[in-house]
């Protein structure tokens, strides 16, 4: 009588199967052991395999923020996914699984060797960001559209490619139109492609390819604009002046005005209109200017004042090594000398002498720690009182040369420049608080660390006298 067919669970991605699998692949005989009993973090972990252990789903792996070779092929995994953290990857093996599409890459940009081999994909989609893949295993898959290989087009770096064991390498047309349109391609289906082929398949292929190549360049000069034109708008917004160069700020006004349309049906009211929307542009583009100017200055400001901070903390820290090194010089030979003293008493006196010092010793760190305090608090509340961006008088000189009409609007801009501003003067010098704090409780740290050091230096060498 034959046996039942068994079914066999697949396995889920836990710390537990984690750990064993860090430990097995990691460093063996007394390395291991050590390793083993001080834990093992996974952030230090760089390769990863987890093929062949029945995974479904890819999932706690969020701690491998270091790992750079990660390997899942012969699983039974039916989703990319999980992987957004593993931002050092740059070898990922999912062949021999069940995926049916590409995703979850977005956040792998170093991603250089992708294995895709032996799923269920049958289109290439979101691989945009992957722009430093090199190899790209997609064979024995799905994919049976020819002309969608031109998608690999944007891999500028690609050189090996697999596509054998898809319906589209039965094409005719296969072996010369993957050269032709992917001409920087070097290895295909794990044979090189010889410098005759190439240039066969370019002649073949010369029209569409030349008519593919003006269609990337205009798809490029479009979006190099839309980037130079997003730049752009982040900078206004930076000085807080975003759609003032120009009539936006009336238009919009109008745009709200429900009135506005009857009022211009009146004799000689558009010409009024027209000649306010000039003169009003006119004051807009000032306040435009004016705020460029101001946030140039900000950042001029902000930059000399971050020098200053970083030349006060370069001199501290050189103080503070000058004072330790001076130390050093003439305590560390008496140190070995008491080691080597038989007289007790002796022994007793020049650790006693050797306690006072450490204590002046901390006490001029710490004097020095406090005068930098100081120092910085005072540049800190001179930032404070620094006014870097437009003030309210400012804003209302310029505005009020414009007509009076639709002065709400008008006003609400006013009021959301110097928001922003005060906002981002505020936050900049809570920053700069927290900073500062954060830097002082390190450096004390610091201090008693090496001055607790000494300290039990001279504890050790009293107990041995004892």
């Amino acid at each position: 009588m034959s046996q039942p067919y068994k079914t066999i669970e697949p396995n889920v991605i836990d710390d537990k199967m984690l750990e064993e699998m860090v430990k097995k692949q990691g460093p063996q005989g007394r390395a291991g052991r050590i390793a083993q009993s001080e834990g093992i973090d996974f952030k230090d972990v760089y390769h990863l395999q987890l093929d062949y252990q029945n995974v479904l789903k890819i999932d706690n792996l969020w701690q491998f923020t270091s790992l750079t070779k990660l390997q899942l092929d012969n699983n039974v995994i039916e989703k990319i996914e999980g992987l957004n953290t593993l931002v050092n990857l740059v070898w990922l093996d999912l062949s021999f699984n069940n995926i049916e599409m590409i995703e979850g890459l977005e956040e792998l940009v170093k991603l250089e060797d992708l294995s895709l081999y032996c799923n269920r994909i049958s289109k290439f989609e979101n691989m945009d960001s992957l722009v430093n893949l090199q190899i790209f295993s997609i064979g024995k898959n799905h994919i049976s559209d020819l002309e969608s290989i031109i998608y690999l087009r944007r891999f500028k770096r690609l050189r090996t490619l697999n596509l054998a064991g898809n319906p589209v390498s039965e094409d005719e047309r296969y072996s010369m139109y993957i050269p032709a349109f992917l001409p920087d391609l070097m290895y295909l289906d794990f044979r090189l492609i010889d410098k005759t082929t190439k240039e066969q398949a370019l002649q073949m292929h010369y029209s569409a390819i030349a008519n593919l190549v003006h269609q990337e360049d205009l798809e490029f000069k479009s979006l190099e604009k839309l980037r130079l034109e997003e730049e752009e708008l982040a900078l206004h917004k930076d000085a807080y002046v975003e759609y003032l160069n120009g009539p936006g700020l009336f238009d919009s006004m109008y745009a709200e005005d429900v009135e506005a349309p009857k009022l211009l049906l009146l004799p000689g009211v558009s010409e009024f209109v027209e000649q306010y929307k000039i003169e009003f542009t006119e004051i807009c583009q000032k306040l435009f200017k004016y705020g460029l100017e101001a946030f140039n200055t900000r950042n001029k400001e902000v930059d000399c004042f971050l020098e200053c901070l970083q030349e006060a903390n370069e001199e501290n820290q050189q103080n503070g090594i000058k004072i330790i090194k001076e130390f050093e010089d003439k305590n560390k030979e008496q140190l070995n000398e008491l080691q080597h003293i038989t007289d007790s008493l002796l022994v007793e006196n020049k650790i006693h002498q050797l306690r006072v010092k450490i204590d002046k010793l901390w006490n001029s760190l710490m004097n020095l720690e406090m005068q930098l305090v100081d120092q910085l608090e005072v540049l800190l509340q001179s930032a404070e009182a620094v006014q870097l961006f437009i003030d309210k008088d400012t804003v209302m000189n310029t505005i009020n040369a414009s007509h009076d009409l639709h002065l709400l609007k008008i006003d609400n801009q006013e009021d959301k420049m110097v928001t922003k501003a005060n906002a981002w003067l505020r936050d900049t010098i809570e920053k700069l608080h927290m900073d500062e704090i954060a830097r002082n409780r390190k450096r004390i740290l610091e201090i008693n660390v090496y001055v607790n050091h000494w300290r039990d230096e001279l504890d050790f060498l009293e107990l041995q006298d004892v």
